[in-house]
């Protein structure tokens, strides 16, 4: 199901009210298994993570981003520059549940 504009809008300011690391790095290798791996367990544990793309021409950028959510399911929350917030519900949470009201 995508977020609605609230629920982005609640999601990005939980991300900075946070002040999240990020928590995967996209390196020199681009979309590795070891990296969508790291990525799995953190949308799992964490539910809004932050990761840090390599700098790159647009496409590129883009190329990574669509490899990153699209297998995960994740939902892209924000980008600024080379950084990405991510967000992807566990069902079995209740961690965001009010940032998801609306």
């Amino acid at each position: 199901m995508p977020l609605t504009p609230q629920q982005v809008r609640a999601l990005r300011a939980e991300a900075h009210r946070l002040k999240l690391k990020p928590v995967v790095r996209v390196g020199q290798h681009g979309l590795s298994e070891n990296v969508m791996k790291e990525l799995e367990i953190a949308l799992d544990h964490h539910e809004l993570v932050k990761l840090r793309i390599p700098a790159a021409d647009k496409d590129e950028k883009e190329a990574i981003i669509r490899g990153l959510i699209e297998p995960t399911g994740a939902e892209l929350v924000q980008r600024i520059g080379h950084v990405l917030v991510l967000f992807r519900k566990n069902p079995k949470s209740k961690r965001f549940l009010k940032q998801l009201k609306g």
